[in-house]
């Protein structure tokens, strides 16, 4: 059997709001009469039980308990009490008290009433109402009781539930000391939630003023990016640290301590997410066998995570990277441990044609996402053989398996480099796309497609983790240029469409994502500096923080990236999914330019490489050395 003090506050926690109220106000009307009545004895040394000072005392007792009410004293969770509570209590003993001195006065009462009883009594209700509270709280709460001299004042954004939680396991903790809650709601502006006023958001510079407030934690888990990116935008202004609480399973930890996280820069330039069209997901995944090559890369991986979670017969993970095919496949088998999905996990290079045919035949693969490929601008400029061998000639031996197994349906991940490409990187996933534009007119068998978007925010190489690491080094951040933007997107938004796209269209579409708008990275880099509740350091503010460092343009890098060659979609079924109209190369023709392509790159013949592939690029126009 549980020991009573258990059974007692699990009484009392299970109790509904109203009656716990109830039950204190019950309990105060006691304590406050007991008060008088021993007032009386301490002062006389006897109890007096006349008429009179029987009604003195009730009215002493109901007056209190009504003044107690009317000052809030009920609203107060017993947990979550703070000095405030304390002087609600000598408001409503102040208020008890004048009301028996006019009674006495006014009714004449014939034996008179000392005022050393009234002082006796004011003095015994406030150490008693104040004393069964702290009382209780340290019963029935024992974890509750913190003193919070050494911790951090913060605000916390949101007065809902989240909101509460968030403020209970704080004052729980060493760590925080919430002073205020913040709500766009109107109607909670008058309200005490946890023990802290909503306040409205525009009181966050006098609680900055009045608190030292350091940290804004946003506890709103339902809010949409736009209404997050709204409150970071009103509160950078002010240097605070401004964190996120994603979900309330989330920011408990076993130990009972939390785990918040900084607001990152992906809450910001996210978009919400449009609901996926079920057929599109499902059309070439469901019970088929799926490979996808560069399964452990930054996309690959998330169109993995997807893809289990759309109930293929087979998935086989295809990387080239060891470490890299361990993570994912151990990730995949962990997180769904009784999953029916056969997973396969195999190690191999896209450039072995022999290779990859034995298999796709091995394993039935009717469905291949590719995103195999060098992706990194400068790397692949230094290495540009390389660079082609894997994202275009790779692209080529993948495809000519595919063809040969009788694979349906073939998806390419490109890039918005691939339009009118600066760089080898990028004109060789653009040189990627017109192989597989040839061979869907070859072999209609196979119903190839081609995705193209933007950056992924958190892929390896984007621009946000590395300013991440630069900011908390102490700067400086480095830009390439102060005009320099960039089309971003999430990881999953960027795998969900690439999924539905490549699910729609005829043979040999280029398939567009929409991205929305593009980004201004020196915006970036100084909404983040100021994440960070940093300054930026420049000649107009020589006391700032951190510093942006020009560092110009690296090799094949533009200034901005576009998403179409000719400037012309068609809409699709998908809001954020359009169709390119790109012109393609005959296949004799793109065979014969390959050819020489490929006899430069045996002979290492930059300048030859260059031109064939200028050939096969007509839009691309490489960096001057």
């Amino acid at each position: 059997m549980p020991p009573l003090p258990y059974i007692v506050r699990r009484t009392f926690v299970s109790l509904p709001r109203r009656g716990k109220q109830a039950l204190a106000m019950t309990a105060d009307a006691c304590l406050l009469l007991a008060s008088f009545h021993v007032a009386l004895w301490l002062r006389f040394e006897l109890f007096f039980f006349n008429r009179y000072y029987l009604w003195l005392s009730l009215l002493a007792c109901i007056g209190g308990v009504a003044a107690l009410a009317v000052l809030g004293l009920y609203r107060y969770v017993l947990r979550y009490m703070n000095e405030r509570v304390m002087l609600s209590i000598a408001g409503g003993i102040a208020v008890s008290v004048m009301m028996v001195t006019a009674a006495s006065l006014f009714f004449r009462i014939p034996l008179g009433l000392s005022r050393g009883v009234l002082a006796i009594y004011g003095l015994l209700a406030l150490a008693g109402l104040l004393g069964a509270r702290v009382l209780a709280r340290r019963m029935l709460f024992p974890g509750a009781y913190h003193a919070s001299d050494a911790r951090v004042p913060v605000v916390i954004y949101g007065a809902g539930g989240a909101g509460s939680q968030l403020a209970a396991a704080l004052r729980a903790g060493p760590h925080y000391n919430p002073v205020a809650l913040l709500d766009d709601d109107p109607a909670k502006h008058k309200l005490v939630v946890a023990g802290l006023r909503v306040r409205p958001p525009s009181d966050l510079p006098a609680l900055i003023d009045k608190y030292d407030v350091r940290q804004l934690l946003i506890a709103i888990p339902s809010a949409s990016r736009t209404r997050i990116r709204g409150i970071v935008e009103s509160a950078e202004i002010y240097r605070l640290r401004i964190r996120l609480v994603p979900s309330f399973k989330e920011f408990v930890d076993q130990s009972g301590g939390l785990r918040l996280r900084d607001i990152q820069v992906e809450d910001l330039l996210g978009r919400d997410p449009v609901e996926p069209i079920p057929q599109l997901l499902d059309r070439c995944v469901r019970d088929r066998s799926v490979l996808v090559s560069g399964a452990g890369g930054s996309i690959g991986s998330e169109l993995c995570r997807q893809i289990m979670a759309l109930n293929p017969r087979r998935l086989v993970l295809f990387e080239i990277s060891e470490p890299a095919l361990y993570a994912i496949e151990h990730e995949l088998r962990l997180a769904q441990p009784d999953s029916a999905v056969e997973l396969v996990a195999v190690l191999g290079s896209v450039r072995d044609q022999a290779h990859c045919l034995a298999r796709l035949r091995e394993f039935g693969v009717e469905t291949i996402y590719h995103a195999a490929a060098y992706k990194h601008v400068p790397i692949v400029e230094r290495n540009v053989i390389e660079g082609l061998q894997t994202n275009a000639f790779g692209t080529l031996a993948l495809a000519a398996a595919a063809v040969q197994a009788g694979v349906q349906d073939f998806v390419l991940i490109s890039t918005d480099k691939a339009v009118r490409p600066a760089n080898v990187m990028g004109a060789s996933k653009r040189l990627a796309e017109l192989i597989l534009q040839a061979h869907a007119l070859r072999h209609p068998g196979t119903r190839f497609s081609m995705v193209r978007f933007g950056n992924v925010l958190g892929s390896s190489g984007s621009v946000v983790p590395l300013f991440h690491k630069q900011i908390q080094s102490g700067g400086p951040v480095t830009l390439t240029h102060p005009d320099i933007t960039r089309y971003f997107m999430t990881i999953p938004e960027a795998a969900q469409l690439v999924l539905q796209a490549g699910a729609m269209g005829e043979s040999g579409s280029v398939f567009v994502l929409d991205m929305g708008e593009p980004v201004r990275i020196r915006d970036l880099a100084e909404r983040m500096i100021r994440m960070y509740g940093l300054t930026v350091r420049d000649r107009g503010r020589p006391n700032g923080d951190i510093e942006i460092r020009i560092t110009g343009l690296r090799p094949g890098e533009k200034l901005y990236e576009e998403l179409l060659i000719d400037a012309e979609a068609v809409a699709t079924a998908h809001p954020r999914i359009m169709r390119a109209r790109e012109h393609s190369l005959p296949y004799a023709e793109l065979l014969e330019c390959l050819q020489v392509l490929q006899e430069a790159m045996s002979q290492l013949d930059t300048k030859g490489i260059i031109s064939a592939l200028s050939r096969l690029v007509p839009e691309y126009s490489p960096s001057p050395s």
